[in-house]
């Protein structure tokens, strides 16, 4: 399957979440934001959660849904948003589909050593299913604030 890119239609995503069934046709009408994070439970990545469920009202305020996808089990994903009390669905990836076709894996440095894992990068939908815009290699503080000026401009 090759990559997605802006402008062009994505293809049907199924997976499963913590809100059941993830499927992409669902969202048929209504711009929706998916973002990739490399663990749940890490400093990171729970501030980044932090701050999508902080902004989830007017993010439904504008009829756009928010996804979170790692690699990790539904287990780790239900203990994960129990524990940071988050509203929206997190996509459980464990066999890098949704991340291969998101081209997300890379090859990191963690600790001075390379390690393969998903680089933190964000991808807003159009309503039509279009892919309209991404950031790759995200730094957490504000990020969540630039996604949500992304969907009021899309949606206004």
């Amino acid at each position: 399957m090759t990559p997605v890119a802006i402008g062009k239609p994505l293809p049907p995503l199924t997976a499963e979440s913590t809100h059941g069934a993830f499927d992409s046709a669902a969202l048929q009408g209504k711009p929706f934001v998916l973002y990739f994070y490399p663990k749940d439970n890490t400093p990171g990545c729970t501030t980044e959660s932090q701050n999508f469920r902080d902004l989830h009202p007017q993010f439904q305020s504008l009829d756009c849904p928010v996804f979170g996808i790692s690699g990790d089990s539904i287990k780790s994903h239900e203990n994960f948003t129990d524990q940071q009390s988050l509203p929206f669905a997190l996509v459980s990836d464990p066999d890098e589909t949704l991340c291969q076709l998101f081209d997300v894996m890379k090859q990191k440095n963690m600790y001075g050593k390379q390690v393969r894992g998903i680089e933190r990068s964000t991808f807003l939908v159009d309503q039509h299913g279009t892919l309209v815009q991404e950031w790759r290699g995200v730094r957490v503080p504000g990020h969540a604030d630039e996604v949500l000026q992304a969907v009021r401009k899309l949606t206004a």
